[in-house]
């Protein structure tokens, strides 16, 4: 009787034991938080995934990402990230500086990593780049800080003395970018004028404002929601013989006269090795801040000359692409 009711309990924990083992793993999640839509940065989410496999984390194989567009709403994301804290998902990935302030107002304990254009000490993100503390880490591209640089090129390309500067107020780093261009403008002489766009519905409102400054040109800054904009806002600026220089390639492509910016797909790619570096047991803190310094000088020669323009050599020589 002790041998049968020994065998059945044994049969029974065999059973339950085989049950188990068949029942699918949980995959870790990765949270990924972006400003903007997925539409305008595929391309940058296919560079993650790279990341990610060169980490060892293949989605869908032993990682999972669940995505949230705040679609150019920066308002909306304290709300998404809140609720990927809700979720306890094993690491945030946020793209974008309005995305990564929201997610650290969100949790100090899931990890963060995120990708942005400015440097994170400056707005408060990390304690510094090579210790970064707390639960952030993740990758620092050259954007904001060329913003300067971006003024001084267009004034050689197309030299004017009263020049406009387009800034996203909702953007912690417009404060940033607009101190900046300030003081570059006064260093050439230049009269700069600031406007403002959050929305599709400012553009005409800051078309308007350009005609009664009379600026000659624009500079165009750092901010995720003008990126989904680089057809619309190239195509607008031609068709009103405003010369404008912006930061990523994508504007040059799209008709616009010059960008100079940061390369794009590589830090999207370290992020994901970043990610993944997390997920298999390193901490953020003891990650130092990936710089990315690879900069590119685009330019539309077909885009100069319908505005009259011609690119002096200067430019043409230290352009990395020419569009023709």
């Amino acid at each position: 009787m002790r041998r049968r009711t020994f065998i059945g309990t044994s049969a029974a924990t065999l059973i339950f034991a085989d049950a188990i083992a068949e029942q699918p793993k949980k995959l870790p999640v990765i949270g990924f938080l972006a400003s903007t839509s997925p539409g305008a940065y595929a391309s940058r989410v296919a560079a993650f995934r790279r990341g990610l496999e060169e980490a060892g984390f293949v989605e869908g194989r032993n990682v999972a990402i669940e995505y949230r567009w705040a679609e150019g709403r920066y308002d909306r994301l304290p709300a998404l990230a809140a609720d990927f804290v809700g979720r306890r998902v094993s690491v945030i990935t946020a793209v974008t500086t309005p995305a990564a302030v929201a997610a650290k107002a969100a949790t100090q304990t899931i990890p963060i990593v995120f990708e942005m254009g400015t440097d994170p000490v400056e707005v408060g993100l990390v304690a510094s780049l090579n210790r970064p503390g707390g639960n952030l880490t993740g990758v620092s591209l050259l954007n904001v800080e060329l913003a300067p640089k971006r003024l001084e090129l267009l004034h050689e390309l197309a030299p004017a003395p009263i020049i406009g500067l387009l800034i996203n107020p909702n953007n912690r780093n417009a404060d940033i970018i607009s101190r900046d261009v300030a003081a570059a403008a006064r260093t050439l002489g230049l009269t700069l004028h600031v406007l403002y766009a959050s929305e599709e519905g400012d553009f005409d409102t800051v078309l308007t404002d350009i005609a009664e400054q009379r600026a000659g040109g624009v500079v165009v800054g750092s901010d995720p929601f003008f990126n989904t904009q680089s057809e619309r806002l190239a195509r607008l600026f031609l068709r009103h013989t405003l010369p404008a220089i912006y930061q990523y390639r994508e504007f040059a492509a799209a008709g616009g006269l010059i960008s100079y910016g940061g390369n794009i797909t590589d830090p999207f790619r370290q992020a994901g090795i970043y990610a993944g570096r997390v997920l298999a047991g390193e901490k953020p803190a003891e990650l130092p801040v990936v710089q990315s310094t690879r900069i590119e000088l685009i330019i539309n020669l077909n885009t100069a000359k319908a505005l009259g323009l011609t690119v002096p050599p200067s430019i043409l020589g230290r352009a990395d692409e020419v569009i023709e």
